[in-house]
């Protein structure tokens, strides 16, 4: 089951840690990493409590689904999956999109409308594990690291946005959109309550002063627990009708319980097409999340491993009274600050969550949704990488407006955001492999040598051009490249042979194929030749199986060091090589052409 590595390490072998992943990082569980994972878990299990209730709401389910939702999925998730501080739950996006779809069909918080809710779970489950036995993963690969860069920014400023109403005691409705947000806070703020805003705060400056003076301490706790006493102390000085600082109230306790989704024709039917746009919203949020914080903790993520894992916490959840679930940006964002340093931290959160329910329920009302939202502040920059978006302003401007474009996508809706980065990035990438570089090279001067430099204003042979194309030759770079290629033979007519230099061009297809024939067939037409050297042997074997390389000439193709002008230098008109100042090629000295005066 195990082999052994160079390191003498004992690892799993490929077979068993696919089936089962959490095999994978059994190496870095030890004492310390598990005390790091258990404190981890038990902020997350504090953190998740008041958000886990206002998402089932937001579903139009019952508050203690919310809880079920970031129990068994959680733990699921965390081991099936590939990163190492995804933690799965609720989330508001796709809570939205839970209501939305279900309560056409029932009304909302019905037995009705949860057995459809599971119904959708179920189906939501079984197309992401679809996705990902079908090793579809690769399509994460479109979400570049600047759209995450921006997404991670997008959702920071989300996070904090929806914190302001707990953050300042104002009231400001559920689910209201981020600029909406801004607005009724520029509105409402000279009725901040001071007394919630005293709580914030303290919870805020003794998370930051926690970290800063003591690190190895759980700074996230520490900051709960100073806000939760001065909120204490304020209630019970001034009242509670004076302070208005508001707890999460009564939360239910015991086991999630079992449950059985409606797998009735019906209920399958209509819950079909919402599943796919479930499956789509957490697929897209739980790798989005998961390559994020992968960028700062240097862990490689298996996307089709990633899609598996939600998949069968869909499956497992649906089966344990919750509803879709998907990767959480605060659980997980938390999770990562908090010190976690394996999966193990998601599932002693969701063992600490139930043990929250069953034996300190009444305690855990007492927390203040005011000392929430300035962990939750302390979480949001944590999530915004200063550093890489300085970076990237002084890298590429084309980055830098993919990163705003997803930012502000972002902003306006959570999926839309990732959705215009993606499109953006791709756009843009197909532009620039559109428009291959044609780069007009000279033999170098050293007569013995196989290289080609830049031409960069030297001289030419005038009857063989020579250009080094750097760039596949494909459907999208076809049309470019015929108008580069026509504009040259329109300024340099006597130079009727072509020779590329081959070496970028990694893949060819079909219209990049009869590009290379029609070009041959034109030069051949002016008397001359297109030549290709160094062709890949990939892209050989591709023009020989559509039957272009017999049109093309497999004389025409000249492998690393050989010399196209010498092959090419018979075919020259022997008056222009009689009249010319140059000698750039061997056999031009061998027929004693003058000495170059460049």
């Amino acid at each position: 089951m195990y082999a052994q590595h160079l390191d003498g390490v004992s690892r799993p072998s490929a077979n068993w840690s696919r089936l089962l992943p959490f095999l994978r990082w059994r190496d870095r569980v030890t004492r310390g990493n598990t005390r790091d994972d258990a404190m981890a878990g038990l902020t997350g299990a504090l953190i998740v409590l008041p958000q886990a209730v206002a998402f089932a709401t937001i579903a139009g389910l019952p508050p203690e689904y919310g809880l079920y939702a970031a129990m068994a999925p959680a733990i699921v998730a965390a081991l099936f999956g590939s990163s190492w501080h995804l933690v799965s739950g609720p989330t508001t996006a796709i809570s939205i999109a839970v209501f939305a779809s279900v309560s056409p069909y029932a009304q909302p918080g019905s037995p009705e409308f949860i057995g459809l809710v599971l119904t959708l779970t179920v189906l939501a489950g079984l197309f992401e594990l679809a996705l990902g036995l079908a090793r579809l993963g690769v399509l994460v690969n479109f979400i570049s690291h600047t759209v995450v860069l921006g997404f991670t920014a997008g959702a920071a400023l989300l996070i904090a946005a929806s914190q302001i109403k707990n953050f300042f005691g104002l009231d400001i409705p559920r689910g209201t959109p981020f600029f909406e947000i801004l607005g009724l806070f520029a509105q409402q703020i000279e009725s901040i309550n001071l007394y919630v805003l005293a709580v914030s705060v303290t919870t805020l400056l003794a998370g930051i002063l926690t970290r800063v003076l003591a690190p190895k301490l759980p700074y996230m706790i520490v900051a709960l627990l100073a806000g939760s006493f001065l909120a204490a102390g304020a209630n019970a000085t001034f009242g509670v009708d004076t302070t208005h600082i508001v707890t999460v109230g009564a939360l239910p306790s015991g086991l999630p319980p079992l449950s059985v989704p409606d797998f009735s024709l019906r209920a399958l039917t209509q819950m079909l097409f919402p599943a796919l746009i479930i499956t789509l919203l957490g697929l897209t949020e739980a790798v989005s999340i998961s390559r994020s914080i992968a960028a700062r903790s240097g862990q490689h993520i298996d996307g089709n491993q990633e899609f598996i894992g939600q998949g069968l916490s869909n499956l497992v959840g649906a089966f344990f009274s919750g509803y879709p679930s998907s990767g959480s940006f605060n659980r997980s964002g938390v999770n990562y600050a908090a010190g976690a340093q394996t999966p193990l931290a998601a599932v002693f959160a969701s063992f600490f969550l139930l043990l929250v329910l069953i034996l300190v329920a009444p305690l855990a009302a007492y927390l203040p949704t005011a000392a929430m939202a300035g962990i939750l502040f302390l979480v949001a920059w944590g999530l915004v990488d200063f550093h890489h978006i300085q970076q990237l302003h002084r890298i590429s401007r084309q980055e830098a407006l993919v990163l705003w474009v997803t930012l502000a996508g972002t902003l306006i809706d959570l999926e839309k955001g990732i959705f215009l980065g993606v499109a953006l990035s791709l756009a843009i990438y197909l532009s620039r492999t559109s428009r291959p570089t044609l780069e007009a090279v000279v033999p170098d001067s050293d007569p013995d040598s196989y290289h080609y430099v830049a031409a960069n204003g030297r001289a030419e042979c005038p009857q063989i051009k020579m250009l080094r194309l750097n760039g596949s030759i494909f459907f999208g770079a076809v049309s470019y490249l015929q108008q580069q290629i026509q504009e040259l033979a329109d300024r340099e007519p006597a130079q009727n042979h072509l020779v590329l230099m081959a070496s970028g061009i990694n893949f060819i297809d079909l219209a990049g194929a009869e590009f290379l024939r029609d070009t041959a067939q034109r030069y051949r037409r002016a008397g001359g030749s297109l030549c290709l050297y160094r062709l890949k042997d990939s892209v050989a074997e591709s023009l020989r199986k559509g039957g272009f390389m017999d049109e093309i000439g497999e004389n025409r193709v000249f492998p690393a060091k050989s010399r196209p002008a010498e092959a090419l230098f018979p075919y020259l008109d022997p008056g222009t090589c009689a009249n010319c100042r140059y000698r750039l090629f061997r056999s031009c000295h061998a027929a004693g052409q003058q000495t170059p005066s460049v």
